[in-house]
């Protein structure tokens, strides 16, 4: 395969997503974390539009499938991993009379259990044939969006909730969470129409209607909201469906 026929639509789309999302790294080291969700918001329109542009092109491959996951898991593992990381870190720093500052790494270093459970679950969806229309467990793009969700309150005090999200405890619950979710059985729906009729739809453009007030009416504060939606009408969908099988 010659260097022209890397360099396709979707390859260089992919390529974007793992660009941005090296650029959140950057800014998390230099103390700018406020960018990282434009990072973030740019490594999820790219990621969204690979698997588009391959289908439209007909150019899916198997490169573009590993490449892909390797983007993922930059943009979708380790951010989301030092986005948690430097908030326990900054946590620990406040409190450094109670600390030594080998403890503070020693304390904050569980944050990137998120990244390693990305790993986890991008190599497990690269091997399992489940996994075509629907996905096993949360994907790591919705659980990088509940992350800067909680970012995003925190920077900007959505709600007074800023102490709380600060908390080393609830930290630590959103890491365990988040990475148990993602290698987990739970069936989550995709957003893949077969039809863009209501029939066989209603569930995904309820979530869809639901997400768009939330986010209207709570901003900010909306965003882990919404995957925390998407995680409990996953569920509803198929016991829903569950139960029209039996």
């Amino acid at each position: 395969m010659d260097f022209f026929s890397l360099l396709s639509v979707p390859n260089i789309l992919t390529l974007i997503n793992l660009f941005s999302g090296c650029m959140a790294v950057v800014f998390i080291f230099n103390y700018h974390i406020e960018l990282v969700p434009y990072c973030v918001a740019v490594s999820l329109v790219a990621d969204f539009f690979d698997g588009f542009a391959a289908r439209y092109f007909k150019s899916a491959s198997d490169i573009g499938k590993q490449l892909d996951s390797l983007a993922d898991v930059v943009s979708f593992g380790l951010v989301p991993g030092l986005v948690l990381f430097q908030l326990l870190f900054q946590k620990y720093s406040s409190d450094s009379e109670f600390y030594s500052t080998a403890k503070i790494y020693l304390y904050s270093s569980p944050a990137f259990l998120v990244t390693l459970f990305a790993a986890l679950r991008l190599g497990k969806f690269n091997v399992d044939t489940r996994q075509s229309d629907s996905f096993l467990g949360l994907a790591t793009p919705a659980a990088t969006i509940f992350i800067i969700g909680a970012l995003l309150m925190f920077l900007n005090n959505s709600f007074g909730l800023a102490p709380i999200i600060f908390d080393k405890i609830v930290l630590y619950a959103i890491t365990l969470t988040i990475s148990a979710l993602m290698v987990s059985e739970i069936p989550m729906f995709a957003f893949k129409f077969k039809s863009f009729g209501w029939k066989g739809n209603e569930i995904t453009y309820l979530f869809i209607i639901l997400s768009v007030v939330l986010l209207a009416t709570l901003k900010f504060a909306a965003i882990s909201l919404i995957v925390i939606l998407y995680v409990l009408v996953s569920i509803v969908k198929q016991a829903l469906e569950s139960g029209k099988a039996k």
